[in-house]
């Protein structure tokens, strides 16, 4: 039995989402051919000023407001001072004196439990440029040079990786959620460094930290700090505590261990001091208020949302939330006056199902909740059936041309109670033998006897309605 609990936090960097670079007007984006979107400011040529990316700023702040954290009441800057062959000025331009936010919390989704996440701060700074590394040399690509970083470090305060990775998951969501950041992993816009320490359970003092740095997936996220939890607890136990480095590790993919890169036993003076060349700027409280104002509903908000008031499933909540554009389709169809449950269904089951099978976003599905709305009104007023409903779906999706186009007096769906009665007395006039049988115990045929109502009409008669008849004619046969 493992005697030993594990002590968690986080260092998450975002990339933001914005036309231009957070000190230069570069272009800020993802491309795959190398050193097209550079400036001299990215490079650190002579001469060269950087200026501060307003749009940035806003989103920064922004994440620090969600976050419940506490904004300085003045914007400035720092000098990170280092070498390193992706830096190029030789120091980065960062945030340390006075963060965009610090002492935040936010709350997270468990499953069983929500979990209350403490944050250290969240500050903007500049990406460096990327690296790739081959036998015998080193590339440098400077496209990410200058991009805009948010960097989110959380307290010690996580005790498991599922904990860790599920609040990596949700800040993911959240970034989508207020559109600061695209988030997309595969394009290294979501980077993680991870710090884990093992105590005793009673131990009052935290164990020695060990960093693993630039995890570049959740999945490796959780790996690294299983690998590393076993790792300390193994020494630990074996009472080889000399052996529990304050040191820096990489998560290595194809063992699925940590490796030793350097050993970390004082903190790396950087030699902080403010960035002279870009001036103070006064955080007004009515600038807040008003990116506050901006702030979309949560994940987590919706979901209490959709379970508490619209009366949703918990699953039915949760396969939701997981995509803002869901979210967003959803409450679409919701203002439009579509049931929530009903919309949520058709969602889940006809929608995702469709873009799933043809690998398509929601944002390019042609059947938009307005267009929804015609095949759920004339299923709902009679006119159609549930059958009818979902051929109208496919083909208005098929042949990209509105429902109402499909939904006729040719294929409308018979509701009328004395049309019925004559095509219900009439099957039940020429099944006599059929009746007898029905009311000796061969109650199946009651299923025999809708089947002959849906053949006559050609499918369309309202079923519902058919068997309220049904029963109603075949009582009197039962009398007589």
């Amino acid at each position: 039995m493992n005697e030993y609990k594990a002590v968690i936090g986080l260092e998450m960097h975002c990339e933001l989402k914005s036309n231009a670079k957070v000190f230069s007007g570069a272009k800020n984006a993802y491309d795959v051919v190398p050193n097209v979107n550079v400036s001299p400011v990215d490079l650190g040529l002579p001469g060269v000023l950087p200026t501060v990316n307003k749009e940035c700023v806003k989103k920064a702040l922004m994440m620090s407001l969600v976050l419940n954290c506490t904004q300085p009441e003045e914007l400035y800057f720092d000098r990170k001072n280092y070498y390193y062959p992706d830096l190029p000025k030789g120091y980065q331009i960062t945030q340390m004196h006075a963060p965009v936010g610090i002492n935040g919390k936010i709350k997270i989704d468990m499953g069983d439990y929500v979990k209350e996440v403490l944050i250290h701060d969240i500050h903007l700074e500049e990406d460096s440029a990327s690296l790739e590394h081959y036998s015998d040399a080193s590339l440098i690509n400077y496209n990410r040079a200058g991009v805009p970083l948010l960097e989110l470090v959380t307290e010690p305060c996580f005790s498991s990786a599922m904990e860790a990775v599920k609040f990596l998951e949700y800040m993911t969501l959240v970034y989508k959620y207020c559109d600061v950041s695209d988030a997309d992993t595969k394009k290294g816009q979501i980077r993680c460094d991870v710090n884990v320490s093992i105590m005793g359970k009673d131990d009052k003092v935290l164990g020695t930290k060990v960093e693993i740095k630039n995890v570049n997936s959740f999945a490796n996220v959780y790996e690294a700090i299983n690998y590393e939890i076993k790792r300390q607890s193994e020494l630990k136990m074996a009472n080889r505590y000399d052996e529990v480095l304050q040191e820096t590790r990489r998560f290595d993919e194809e063992s699925g261990t940590t490796k030793r890169m350097r050993s970390k036993v004082d903190a790396i003076d950087y030699k902080y001091f403010v960035e002279p060349n870009i001036p103070k700027y006064k955080i007004s409280k009515e600038y807040l208020q008003s990116i506050k104002e901006k702030i979309p509903l949560l994940p987590l908000e919706r979901k209490e949302k959709y379970v508490g008031e619209l009366g949703l499933s918990v699953k039915d909540a949760n396969i939701i939330i997981k995509n803002k554009d869901y979210a967003n389709y959803f409450e679409e169809c919701i203002n439009l006056g579509i049931d929530a449950k009903v919309a949520a269904n058709w969602l889940i089951v006809q929608i995702l199902g469709f873009l799933n099978k043809m690998d398509i976003s929601i944002q390019d599905f042609y059947l938009k909740p307005e267009l929804l709305k015609q095949i759920i009104s004339s299923l709902e007023e009679g006119k159609i059936s549930s059958k009818q409903a979902k051929e109208i779906f496919n083909k208005s999706i098929s042949e990209e041309k509105e429902p109402k186009n499909y939904i006729t007096n040719d294929n409308e769906q018979i509701s009328d109670r004395d049309k019925l009665l004559g095509v219900i007395t009439n099957i039940l006039e020429n099944n006599k033998e059929q009746i007898k049988n029905y009311f000796l115990g061969k109650t199946n045929l009651f299923d025999y006897f809708v089947g002959q109502v849906m053949k006559e009409t050609k499918g369309k008669a309202n079923p519902s309605l058919v068997k309220v008849l049904l029963n109603e004619e075949l009582l009197k046969y039962k009398e007589k």
